[in-house]
């Protein structure tokens, strides 16, 4: 899974809402880009750790995915033989 845009688009969303939040409220420009710089450096760093967590829970998920898919084509590999060793009996009598 592509996480790479995660941290900026919960940055961009919560900057969003702060200034909505902060036009209803007619709050004074200074106080406005105080909060507003807080809220996208916190949101950022949340976005980040976001991002790790699940680069990790999804880097399990597809090791497991390809470990299984492994075992798949190894069972078909060896059921294949088989029918193929029969086959090559059959074409011998």
């Amino acid at each position: 899974m592509k996480t790479k845009q995660v941290p900026i688009i919960i940055t961009l969303i919560a900057g969003l809402i702060t200034c909505i939040i902060g036009f209803v409220m007619q709050m004074e420009t200074g106080q406005f880009v105080k909060i507003w710089g807080i809220v996208l450096i916190s949101f950022y760093i949340l976005g980040c750790v976001a991002k790790l967590v699940l680069d990790h829970n999804f880097k399990e998920e597809t090791e497991e995915a390809t470990e299984e898919a492994a075992e798949g084509a190894e069972a078909l590999e060896g059921e294949e033989a088989e029918a193929g060793g029969a086959v090559s009996a059959e074409e011998m009598e």
